[in-house]
């Protein structure tokens, strides 16, 4: 396949994002087995598929039933999604895990700058404690990547994430605290910080250790506990190999090569237009050696400039790790 990592990673306008869309779409359609049953079913033409709006979204939950490769390299790493006991979980084979690598640390430079300039904290237990987190893989390239002693993963071990904390706000050292959202919780309950400074990224999940809450209301308790002003959220999950990232107020932006649709909740080919509430639909060009074109259980909100909210969750689907809060 023609298209390459400068394509898909160098994409700067809608034109271009477009045009690599469609021939990513045309290469999965062919290439990748239960992408292409599944368009059968749906009786799509692709040689009809003129605009990347038209392309027919995967339904995600085939990533817990299915292998989704789209080539018949060898598979380097296979990502799981954690789940409460009795929940089938998704995974998601990858051929070439230098793709997910290019992409979030593109990404990350994107909205963060250069990660050299950070102290990455990672506050992730419950990913700590199981294998195949592709949060977890992410979380030890960046901090490697930082090329700082003071970088590192957290446990339970709250007291010394305090003291780190303090010593990081005297030294005045640009900091990145990554937590599972129960775990910041339990820590803002034992210790609290006033670091204005302090970058605060939540992952979402309870893990079943919290009960659910609004946003709102979360983040209100956060920026408390931690004496900052916002806190920041990553939008991802098991079966993508991007991010997108909100500053604040639960608005999220893609990367160039990322893109959120809505699709209306009672009929899953029709698209909805910017502000309508719906069904989220992802495309996610990162992901060209599985499925692109991927149709969530999250309900979602689009604006003009491509932004997002996430509203919540379709009322059966099963609650996943590695999600948002109901904001």
């Amino acid at each position: 396949m023609a298209i390459n990592k400068q394509q898909i990673f160098g994409i700067k306008n809608n034109e271009q994002f477009a045009d690599a869309a469609l021939q990513v779409f045309r290469h999965q359609a062919q290439n990748c087995v239960v992408y292409q049953e599944f368009i059968k079913g749906m009786r799509i033409d692709v040689t009809a598929v003129k605009k990347f709006e038209q392309i027919p979204f995967l339904p995600i939950e085939f990533f817990k039933s299915h292998t989704a490769v789209s080539n018949t390299d060898a598979i380097e790493v296979t990502f799981t999604s954690s789940g409460t006991t009795g929940v089938i979980t998704s995974g998601h084979s990858v051929t070439d895990v230098s793709w997910y690598v290019e992409s979030f640390r593109k990404a990350f430079e994107l909205f963060y700058g250069d990660i050299k300039h950070y102290t990455i904290l990672a506050l992730l237990p419950a990913y700590l404690e199981r294998e195949g987190s592709s949060l977890i893989y992410m979380a030890e390239d960046l901090i490697k990547q930082s090329a700082n002693p003071d970088s590192g993963f957290y446990l339970y071990n709250h007291e010394e994430l305090y003291h780190q904390l303090k010593k990081q706000q005297k030294n005045n050292k640009p900091t990145l605290l990554l937590g599972v959202t129960f775990a910041l919780l339990d820590f803002v309950e034992a210790y609290q910080v006033d670091f204005p400074e302090l970058i605060v990224m939540e992952t979402g999940g309870m893990k079943g250790r919290r009960k659910e809450m609004i946003r709102e209301e979360l983040h209100d308790i956060l920026t408390k506990g931690f004496g900052v002003d916002a806190i920041h959220s990553e939008y991802g999950m098991t079966e993508l190999l991007s991010q997108a990232y909100s500053k604040g107020d639960g608005i999220f932006n893609c990367p160039p090569w990322m893109r959120i649709i809505t699709r209306d909740t009672n009929d899953p080919v029709t698209l909805m237009h910017n502000g309508k509430a719906g069904g989220i639909n992802i495309i996610d060009l990162a992901n060209i050696n599985s499925c692109s074109f991927l149709a969530t259980q999250d309900l979602g909100k689009v604006y003009a400039d491509g932004s997002f909210e996430v509203l919540g969750r379709f009322d059966n689907a099963d609650i996943r790790g590695c999600n948002l809060l109901i904001a």
